[in-house]
């Protein structure tokens, strides 16, 4: 797949924490989406940055974490691979994590202020991608990062001790979020007794996010 003329350079960041019994062949085929689009035939071979001073896609065996500092020439069709990537590290996720992806506009030149077109602006977007092995730890990490961008906000008019009532408000909202994602899973089940085995997978049963107090 060739991208030279791409219209945007694709940044994807961050850090998950993988299960302790994943493998370099696991993660590479959970990477797929990500090798394949960069032209790639495998994950060691497409794990290089677009720029050499940025590691690419790296893979800790003995810390089980898989870190991403990688730039892929692409279209907006790039977006496709990155929901594929995220059900294949859902899969291999020991918790919940952020990964962020930004499209720069890489026919726009900010230096000049000169577009491909006089007056036009960069069309740069920034997406917030989360995976986790349940519902419940992207939750968590959804939550985590408000409450740190709200605390980081309200800091500068407010003590970080009177903050307690906002962070509360914040885990109601992510509370009802969590109940109602559980009583949506529960809609269909059958009954009990009613036979069959116990399905895998990644219900919304099990452990509610934790919370500040």
């Amino acid at each position: 797949m060739s991208h030279y003329n791409a219209p945007f350079e694709i940044h994807v960041h961050g850090q998950v924490q993988l299960r302790s019994d994943v493998d370099f062949d696991q993660l590479q085929e959970a990477l797929t989406p990500l090798w394949k689009y960069a032209g790639a035939r495998s994950l060691a071979a497409g794990a290089a940055s677009a720029y050499e001073e940025e590691p690419g896609i790296q893979f800790d065996p003995k810390a089980h974490m898989l870190q991403m500092c990688w730039t892929v020439r692409g279209d907006d069709d790039f977006r496709q691979s990155l929901d594929e990537m995220c059900m294949g590290l859902n899969e291999l996720a020991e918790q919940g994590a952020a990964i962020e992806v930004t499209f720069y506009d890489a026919e726009f030149d900010d230096e000049d202020g000169d577009g491909p077109d006089d007056g036009a602006e960069a069309r740069d977007d920034f997406v917030m991608l989360f995976v986790g092995p349940t519902p419940a730890a992207i939750m968590q990490v959804q939550r985590d990062l408000l409450v740190q961008d709200v605390i980081n906000m309200m800091e500068r008019h407010f003590d970080a001790s009177e903050l307690g009532g906002v962070v509360a408000e914040i885990d109601k909202l992510f509370n009802q979020r969590f109940d109602d994602l559980v009583n949506s899973l529960e809609i269909g089940k059958p009954p009990r007794g009613a036979g069959g085995s116990g399905g895998g997978g990644h219900g919304g049963g099990g452990r509610r996010p934790r919370h500040l107090h």
